[in-house]
C-alpha cells in the first residue's frame, strides 16, 4: 500500500483517538498536523518547503472577514442570555399556551425558535430553559423524558436557524471548496457562494423543523394525555395581558428583523449584520436592566432602524468627486441619527456595567470565540497536512468510484458525519470533514446551499446524540436530581429521528433550501 495512503489515514485515527480521550481539540488538529508532516519529510513523502506553508494558511484563516461575525454573534447571544430575555418570553409564552394540552412543551419550543434566531447559542438556551421551564414542567404532571426532549431539541435550532455561528463556519469552508471546484470544471469566475446565502437557505427548513417538533408534541399530547397535561384551571387564573406579551416578544422580533431583515435584503453583509445584531443586543439589555428610563434606549433604536433605511436610500460615500445635493441631507441625517445610537448604546454599556452583566459577557466571548478560532487554526493546518499527502484525491478517487456514483456518495458522506455527530462537536466535524469531501460533491453536480443545509440539519442531531450531545450534558447540568440521564436521552431520540425526518424531506424537496435564496439574490 503506498505509504501517503498509510500516513493519511493513520491521521485521521489519530485524530480521532485524541479527541475520544478528551485532549483539547485545536491541540489534537495542530499537533498531528505537526507531527505528521515531520513524518512526511522524514520519509521524502512531502518537500520540507511545505512547512512553510502553513503560516501561510493560519495568516489567510485569521484575516478572513467573514470569520468576523463569529465573536459578533457570539457577544449577541450572551448578551442577551445575561440580561435574560428568555425569562419573560417563557413566562409569558407558558400563560398564553399552558391551558391547552402539550401547551408548555410547544411554547418551550416556540421560546426556542425565537431565541435561536436571536441568540444562536445552544448552551445558553438550553440552560436557561432547563432551569426556568423543566421544574415547571414536571411540576405540573409532565413526562420527565418528554419535557427533556422539548427543552433539549429547542436549544438546538439555534444551529440551524439563522443567524447561526454554525451557517457562518459552514459557509466559510463551502466557499473555498465551491470555489476549488469550480476551478476543477473550469470555470474560471465562478458565482460566489455566501454566508447571506446559507442563511436564507435554511429559513425554511429551520421553521418546517419547528413545524415538526410541534405536530410531535401535538400527537404526544393527544394520543397520551397524561405525558403532556394542560395546566389546571387554578393555575392559569394569571392571564398574560397584550401589553406583557408584546413587551416580552417585541424586542428580541425586532432584533430579528434588524439582524436577518438586513442579510436577506442585501443591505448588509453578515459580518456588518452581526454588528447590527450585537449594539441591538447592548440596547436590549439596557432597556431589559432599567425599564423605568428608557428614553434613551427607544431614541437609539429608533435611529439604529432610521440608519438602516437611510443607508439604503442614500450613497453616503464621502469621497466621491460628485455628491448629489440629497445625498448631503442623508449624510447629515445619518451623522444625527448615529450621535443617537451611541448615545443608547453608551447608556446600554453603562447599565450592563453596572449590574456586573458586561464583565461576564466580555469573559464568555471572549473565551467562546478564543475556542473556535483555535481550533480553526488547528483545522486549517491538519487540512494542508492531509493535502499535502495528497489525501484530497484518494477521497475524491474513493467517492467518484462508488457504485451508485452520487447518490451513494453523499449518502455515505452524510452517514459518516451523524455517525461522527456521537463521538465529536459540530465544530471539529465542521473543519475536518467537510474541507475534504465537500469539493468531492460539488465536483459531482450537487447544489452548494443544498449541500450546506443538509450538512447542518446533519450537524444539529450532534447536539442530542447520546453519549456525547453536548444539548444534553447542558440539560443534565442543570435538571433536578429526580430525572435520570437515561430519561434525558429517551426524551431526546425522538428528536433525532424528527431530524432524520427533515433530512429525507430535504433530499426530496431540494426547492426547500433553493427557492429563497434563488428569490432574494438571483
Amino acid at each position: 500500500m503506498d505509504l501517503n495512503i498509510v500516513l493519511c489515514l493513520l491521521m485521521f485515527v489519530s485524530v480521532v483517538v485524541f479527541l475520544m480521550s478528551g485532549f483539547p481539540v485545536a491541540f489534537t488538529l495542530g499537533g498531528v498536523a505537526l507531527v505528521y508532516v515531520s513524518v512526511g519529510v522524514y520519509f521524502d513523502e512531502i518537500d520540507a518547503d511545505f512547512i512553510g506553508l502553513i503560516p501561510e494558511r493560519i495568516f489567510g484563516t485569521m484575516t478572513n472577514d467573514v470569520l468576523l461575525a463569529v465573536p459578533l454573534f457570539v457577544f449577541m447571544g450572551v448578551m442577551l442570555e445575561r440580561s435574560r430575555i428568555a425569562e419573560d418570553l417563557l413566562d409569558s409564552m407558558g400563560k398564553l399556551m399552558g391551558r391547552m394540552p402539550g401547551g408548555l412543551g410547544i411554547s418551550v419550543t416556540i421560546v426556542g425558535a425565537l431565541l435561536a434566531a436571536s441568540t444562536g447559542i445552544v448552551g445558553a438556551t438550553v440552560v436557561t430553559m432547563g432551569l426556568l421551564s423543566l421544574p415547571t414542567m414536571l411540576k405540573r404532571g409532565y413526562n420527565p423524558a418528554l419535557a427533556c426532549g422539548a427543552i433539549a431539541a429547542s436549544g438546538t435550532l439555534g444551529q440551524i436557524i439563522p443567524p447561526s455561528i454554525v451557517l457562518v463556519l459552514l459557509g466559510d469552508q463551502l466557499s473555498s471548496a465551491w470555489q476549488t471546484a469550480q476551478l476543477e470544471m473550469g470555470n474560471y469566475a465562478p458565482d460566489p457562494l455566501s454566508v447571506g446565502d446559507l442563511f436564507a437557505g435554511a429559513l425554511l427548513p429551520g421553521l418546517g423543523l419547528v413545524l415538526l417538533y410541534i405536530l410531535y408534541q401535538v400527537g404526544v399530547a393527544f394520543f397520551k394525555p397524561h405525558y403532556a397535561p394542560p395546566l389546571p384551571h387554578q393555575a392559569a387564573e394569571d392571564r398574560v395581558s397584550t401589553v406583557k406579551l408584546l413587551a416580552a416578544f417585541l424586542p428580541p422580533i425586532l432584533l430579528i428583523i434588524a439582524v436577518l431583515g438586513s442579510i436577506i435584503s442585501g443591505i448588509a453583509t453578515p459580518t456588518e449584520a452581526a454588528a447590527v445584531g450585537a449594539v441591538g443586543a447592548i440596547l436590549m439589555a439596557g432597556y431589559k436592566l432599567d425599564p423605568e428610563n428608557a428614553t434613551a434606549i427607544i431614541c437609539s433604536s429608533l435611529a439604529l432602524a432610521g440608519l438602516i433605511i437611510i443607508t439604503n436610500l442614500f450613497d453616503l460615500r464621502m469621497g466621491r468627486a460628485d455628491i448629489n445635493p440629497l445625498d448631503y441631507i442623508g449624510m447629515g441625517a445619518a451623522v444625527l441619527l448615529t450621535g443617537a445610537v451611541v448615545w443608547g448604546v453608551f447608556t446600554g454599556i453603562r447599565r450592563a456595567y453596572g449590574h456586573e452583566v458586561l464583565p461576564l459577557v466580555m469573559q464568555s466571548t471572549t473565551r467562546i470565540s478564543a475556542m473556535i478560532f483555535m481550533i480553526l487554526i488547528g483545522a486549517a493546518m491538519f487540512s494542508l497536512v492531509f493535502k499535502g499527502f495528497e489525501g484530497d484525491e484518494y477521497i475524491h478517487e474513493f467517492l467518484t468510484n462508488l457504485p451508485g456514483g452520487k447518490l451513494s456518495a453523499l449518502i455515505l458522506v452524510m452517514l459518516v458525519m451523524f455517525v461522527l455527530g456521537f463521538f465529536l462537536d459540530f465544530i471539529e466535524i465542521t473543519f475536518v470533514v467537510v474541507p475534504i469531501v465537500a469539493p468531492v460533491l460539488l465536483l459531482m453536480d450537487i447544489h452548494p446551499i443544498w449541500l450546506g443545509i443538509m450538512m447542518a440539519m446533519n450537524l444539529q442531531t450532534s447536539f442530542l446524540t447520546p453519549p456525547f450531545g453536548f444539548a444534553l450534558f447542558y440539560l443534565r447540568g442543570v435538571a433536578p436530581e429526580e430525572v435520570s440521564t437515561m430519561q434525558i436521552y429517551k426524551g431526546a431520540l425522538p428528536y433525532v429521528m424528527i431530524q432524520v425526518i427533515m433530512l429525507v424531506i430535504l433530499w426530496h424537496i431540494p426547492e426547500m433550501t433553493t427557492w429563497l435564496p434563488q428569490v432574494i439574490f438571483g
